[in-house]
Parts: C-alpha cells; sequence; structure tokens
C-alpha cells in the first residue's frame, strides 16, 4: 500500500519530470532559432523584390533566396546588390577587364562578340550616360536589368560598376 508521503514523492518526480522536459524543448526551439538567424544573416540572404528591372526572370513581389559567400561571377549570373537602401537584383554582363559595347537597337557586345540574351525583356539602350565601349574596372562587375527600357544599372554613372565586394 502507498502511504500519503510516497504519494507526494512521486507527484513531485512527475512535475519536475515534467518541468525538464519543456525546458529541454524551449533550449532547443532557442537553438535552432538562432542557427537559422545565424545562417540567413551571414550565410544566405532572402528578401521580397520589389521592382520590375529583372521581368520576366524575377517579378516585383518574387521572394529572393541567395549565397553571400560567392565572390567570383561570371556572364549571366545573377546578383544581388544594395541600391539607394534596397536590395536589388541584376545581371552580370561582364567582369573585369572585359569591354562593352552597347549598340542603339539594345545588343550587347563584349570583348567582339554579341552576346545570346534570351532572358532579356526587349532590347533596349534605356538610360545610358557612360562612354561606349567601356571597359570594366579590376574587381568590378558591370551589371544590367533583364527589362532594358527601365532598368538602372551599370550603364549609368548613378551605379556604375559594382565592386565585387559589394555583392
Amino acid at each position: 500500500m502507498d502511504t500519503a508521503e510516497e504519494k507526494v514523492i512521486s507527484e513531485e518526480s512527475v512535475a519536475g519530470g515534467i518541468f525538464r522536459e519543456i525546458l529541454y524543448l524551449l533550449l532547443k526551439i532557442v537553438a535552432i532559432a538562432t542557427a537559422i538567424v545565424v545562417i540567413f544573416t551571414f550565410i544566405f540572404g532572402v528578401f521580397r523584390y520589389a521592382d520590375n528591372a529583372m521581368l520576366p526572370a524575377v517579378k516585383d513581389g518574387d521572394l529572393v533566396f541567395y549565397y553571400r559567400l560567392r565572390n567570383s561571377y561570371v556572364a549571366s549570373d545573377l546578383v544581388v546588390l544594395n541600391y539607394q537602401g534596397k536590395e536589388q537584383v541584376r545581371r552580370v554582363i561582364a567582369t573585369a577587364g572585359d569591354v562593352v559595347d552597347i549598340k542603339e537597337d539594345g545588343t550587347v557586345i563584349v570583348n567582339g562578340k554579341t552576346l545570346n540574351e534570351p532572358y532579356v525583356d526587349g532590347k533596349a539602350l534605356g538610360e545610358c550616360d557612360i562612354e561606349l565601349p567601356y571597359q570594366v574596372p579590376d574587381e568590378r562587375i558591370f551589371v544590367m536589368g533583364d527589362h532594358r527600357s527601365t532598368s538602372v544599372d551599370s550603364r549609368t554613372k548613378r551605379i556604375g560598376c559594382i565592386a565585387e565586394e559589394a555583392v
């Protein structure tokens, strides 16, 4: 037969076990949340795109995930850059040392070769106040939006070529 004292001890150990389980669960939740914050602060990024400069590849309202640790780029890569306090997506057209020329009809020529750009939504010279042909400086990349008539990108002195470390 159980005595009253044994019942009290049993109830206390059950309550202590439940408390330990809840505490352990909360510690797991905090550890997972911390890992997610660290991963999305230093390794990956995510944001909701709010522009039409990359139509049709990236649309207004699309959720964009990107890798922050990449440090080398080739033509046609998509990159995320910060312009006027907003994250923007643009396409790499040329890298350091390349010579870029853009014709009046919007045809892009890099190092004497016309780019095949099936992703472009209507070729256009767009806003361009740089002198063409243009040689991309060291440690910089030349970027353009896919919606060439409205995109603000390396064709303007406001943005110019982007430093590789700023991408």
